[in-house]
């Protein structure tokens, strides 16, 4: 099978993360995979080196911009339509919204006259309510016109799928859910792994700590972590904030730090880190906590409960299909701030409770979000596609 995955940008994201992972796993099952992104820049790192080593073949698309730009967008539609001509795939396979909007309508134009399969997968709302209303609406009315220029929708959770059909994006037979995998084995590191992340942090052994591995944006919440910060430290002297991640948003939480008395030497701003960091950083938290007020699946959190720490998030978009209240971490209304920092102080007082969440959250978390499922999950999906298109004349 010859497949092209097309994504706007590879930055470190989960989107990115699962588009490459399914490139390298698709790449040993012996198809012909393609790659089509658009370039890399800015502070949010970049997974270029990680597509390489996939073993699909990559192809820039210079146009391919993440912000709406009239005269880019038109060019990039053009390139890609003459990539899925020059290519001529059996499957097309779009991520994130730019790419998805444009890969699709040139994919659906390009059709030899039945191939190649469309499909697209939602890993976070590009429409929510957090953005202007004529900026929310105009890409609601792009995924209803892109909805129709595809044969498959693949969530990465229920509430992706639930947001769409909302707002009347799709049809309800194009639809499925497919949780997005990971290597749920590279989250177990040795028991020294603690103590020696937490000396190169400069954090005591015996020091509680709450961690956010996230990009830093105003949107992933956190601003509201350094809000509760005060009232928590009022409780847990030792307490520090460990912020793992890269992006814009660092200077203004960076100046709000140096703004605070006291916070300077109780916030951790480690930068961006690579990939293969992120477990040893996980295993200095006692508490994972992810206030994101627009979310598709949380990695992040995923990766925290593989890592067996205990997990807080807002309710918003899919942030509750993997933080079940109770079951597999504490929920809290979003924007509460208040109820963020009791969940906080209750998971830091009350190490039953935390070492109980913890276990269980690892044991679904590796039943549910295990890469080869999700890996064998999208071939399915591209079978049925082709088999449809074969069977109804596409």
């Amino acid at each position: 099978m010859k497949i092209l995955h097309i994504i706007t940008r590879l930055i470190l994201g989960g989107a990115q993360q699962n588009t490459v992972l399914s490139c390298a796993a698709q790449v040993r099952a012996g198809h012909d995979v393609h790659l089509a992104f658009g370039p890399i820049y800015g502070p949010e790192g970049s997974l270029l080196n990680e597509a390489r080593k996939s073993g699909a073949t990559l192809h820039e698309v210079a146009s391919l911009r993440r912000a709406v730009l009239p005269g880019h967008d038109l060019f990039c539609y053009a390139a890609l339509r003459r990539l899925i001509r020059g290519i001529k795939p059996d499957v097309v396979h779009t991520h994130s919204s730019k790419a998805g909007i444009l890969g699709r309508a040139a994919a659906w134009r390009e059709r030899r006259p039945n191939l190649p399969a469309v499909i697209h997968t939602v890993h976070g709302l590009p429409f929510h309510d957090q953005q202007p209303g004529v900026i929310n609406h105009a890409y609601i009315v792009a995924e209803r016109f892109a909805a129709r220029r595809c044969h498959k929708i693949i969530g990465v959770t229920q509430a992706m799928c639930e947001a769409f059909a909302a707002h009347d994006i799709g049809r309800p037979e194009q639809f499925g859910v497919i949780p997005s995998g990971m290597d749920v084995d590279a989250f177990a590191v040795p028991p020294d792994t603690r103590p020696t992340t937490r000396k190169e942090l400069g954090i005591p052994l015996d020091a509680p700590v709450l961690g956010i591995v996230a990009r830093l944006d105003r949107l992933k919440g956190q601003d509201d972590l350094l809000d509760i910060l005060p009232d928590l430290l009022e409780r847990h002297h030792d307490l520090r904030l460990l912020i793992v991640g890269g992006g814009w948003h660092r200077a203004a939480l960076e100046k709000r730090v140096a703004a605070t008395p006291g916070l300077e030497k109780r916030v951790i701003f480690t930068g961006l880190v690579e990939p293969a960091r992120i477990p040893s950083l996980l295993s200095a938290m006692d508490v994972h906590a992810l206030p994101s007020y627009q979310e598709g699946q949380p990695r992040t959190m995923v990766q925290a409960l593989l890592a067996g720490v205990a997990v807080v998030g807002y309710d918003a978009g899919g942030i509750g299909e993997v933080c079940r209240d109770d079951e597999t971490g504490l929920l809290v209304p979003a924007g509460d701030r208040a109820t963020l920092s009791a969940a906080v102080d209750r998971l830091l007082c009350d190490v039953p409770l935390r070492n109980r969440l913890a276990n269980q959250g690892r044991a679904f978390a590796r039943g549910r979000f295990d890469s080869r499922n999700m890996v064998a999950a999208i071939e399915r999906v591209y079978e049925q596609a082709l088999s449809e298109i074969h069977g109804h004349g596409g």
